[in-house]
């Protein structure tokens, strides 16, 4: 394999690829990056078997392709070298000994390489209709939804988000169970076969990653134990977590006791700085209470002293609500929400916490309420 290439055009791919190696890999082989050269451009193939990021760089942006050929090249050594070069062309050539050439006008370096043959082989073949979606709207479902997934590993479906699809529907549901944070989305299509899967939310969050802010639209590959989506010249597989996501829909319900609007900015600095005076060992507690048209915000640490702050809201009843929560929990699902004002939805001290827009119900936060009172 010999070719010639701008750094500025390699590094912007390796950037894409060495998110394909795990900082936890056992395997030494997975540390590599495949480079495959062929007469169409350059693919570039990284994983860490449970996801999968090839990126391709076409013959017209490759300086000279003048062997094609293969190899498999340490990630972390190709990928800070090239980094560290100026941007001029790299000339990169393998040589004898399994050893290949990297080098420019005033730098050389020689690494060793592994045996393509011992690389995983790795299925990105896809044929069939794909689920087709904005990048930025999957982006923004993704960020709305993955920080209400669970750490534990206990419950492995938990890590994961539940992406469900009938006819042209897309629900899109992550809980820990002390939170949850359910979206749906209007598909421009509709799917033949409903679809129901989890997909980890460490693999979710690097694929979010390398999607621009462009209007360019993802394809999305669904399989019985994988997805794979399509970007341009790049192409993610993840694989599936096993397993039945829990019934989350009969934990929001219908109708409530009390509805309350209030400003989002007002609420969110009110519990940000009530915050202030909690303790993260005691869940990070903070009070709410209304009194006619004011919400009250509180917190204390006995030893410390303690907070109130007072914001003008709006009620569907006269009636009231004192109920406690996380502030944590609060604010990461507040934050989610890019309107002026939205809906807090109450059925008592003891039970979920509802927050929506104001006008619709696209997206729902949950948030399980803690006894104090």
């Amino acid at each position: 394999m010999k070719l010639s290439i701008k750094q500025k055009v390699l590094m912007e791919h390796l950037n894409y690829v060495i998110r394909g190696i795990s900082s936890k890999n056992l395997i030494p082989i997975l540390n590599c990056i495949k480079f495959e050269l062929t007469n169409e451009g350059l693919y570039l193939l990284s994983t860490d078997n449970e996801l999968a990021i090839k990126s391709f760089i076409p013959a017209s942006e490759i300086d000279n392709i003048e062997v094609q050929g293969e190899l498999l090249i340490s990630g972390r050594y190709i990928y800070d070298i090239v980094r560290k070069l100026n941007n001029e062309i790299i000339n990169i050539e393998e040589i004898i000994d399994s050893q290949v050439l990297i080098t420019t006008e005033t730098s050389s370096f020689k690494l060793n390489c592994n045996e393509v043959s011992e690389f995983p082989s790795i299925d990105l073949e896809f044929t069939g209709t794909p689920v087709v979606m904005d990048k930025r709207v999957f982006k923004t479902t993704i960020n709305q939804t993955i920080f209400a997934t669970s750490t534990q590993e206990s419950r492995p479906v938990l890590t994961g988000i539940n992406f469900k699809i009938n006819e042209n529907i897309m629900e899109v549901t992550a809980t820990d169970s002390y939170r949850l944070s359910k979206k749906r989305i209007i598909l421009d299509q509709k799917v033949d076969d409903n679809v129901d899967i989890i997909i980890p939310n460490r693999n979710l969050s690097e694929i979010i990653k390398l999607m621009s802010d462009d209007e360019e639209q993802t394809e999305l590959h669904i399989f019985s134990n994988k997805v794979i989506f399509k970007v341009g010249n790049l192409i993610v597989m993840t694989r599936l977590i096993n397993g039945n996501y829990p019934d989350t829909n009969k934990l929001i319900p219908e109708n409530f006791e009390l509805k309350i609007k209030v400003n989002l900015d007002n609420f969110y600095n009110a519990i940000d700085r009530a915050s202030l005076l909690t303790n993260a060992e005691e869940k990070n507690i903070i009070k709410l209470e209304t009194k006619k048209d004011i919400m009250i915000i509180s917190s204390n640490i006995p030893e410390i002293g303690n907070v109130e702050e007072k914001i003008k809201i709006e009620k569907n009843v006269e009636s009231d609500i004192k109920i406690s929560f996380s502030s944590k929990y609060m604010m990461d699902a507040i934050k989610t929400f890019d309107s002026e004002e939205i809906e807090l939805s109450f059925n008592g001290e003891i039970k979920p916490i509802i927050i929506n827009y104001v006008d619709n119900d696209d997206l729902t936060q949950l948030i399980l309420p803690i006894r104090t009172y």
